[in-house]
């Protein structure tokens, strides 16, 4: 049996997962640093002609930001509508989901100084 909100068609899951994806952007202020960090890393990555590899780890940590953003977002929503006044156990499930956000991007950003620190320090160092 059909749940009511499944898809019936892949171009419908398609923009079940887009239509998520803007409402990530226009509610979550957050979303905004992660999409200017995500353009200002792959700029550099150009200017720097990473490598493939190089570039996949990229790919990689700016993706494992943006699923943790989204599952922040996703579990901030689903508190809310379960519990919509404050509750001890509500703080808990959202502090941990935000920090799932922040070992992300910490750890994304270790993966860019890594990759990309000295050669972008050389290219400054040499103009």
């Amino acid at each position: 049996m059909r749940s009511p909100n499944q898809s019936n068609s892949r171009p419908e899951s398609f923009k079940h997962a887009f239509s998520g994806w803007i409402y990530v952007i226009k509610t979550q202020r957050n979303a905004w640093i992660h999409a200017v960090a995500t353009l200002l890393v792959f700029l550099i990555a150009a200017v720097l002609e990473l490598c493939a590899l190089e570039i996949a780890l990229i790919v990689v940590a700016v993706g494992m930001v943006w699923m943790a953003e989204l599952f922040n977002t996703a579990v901030e929503v689903i508190v809310d509508m379960i519990t919509p006044e404050y509750h001890p156990l509500a703080k808990i499930a959202k502090d941990v989901s935000a920090t799932a956000v922040l070992v992300s991007a910490l750890t994304a950003l270790i993966i860019g100084i890594l990759l990309m620190g000295r050669p972008l320090l050389a290219l400054v160092l040499d103009l």
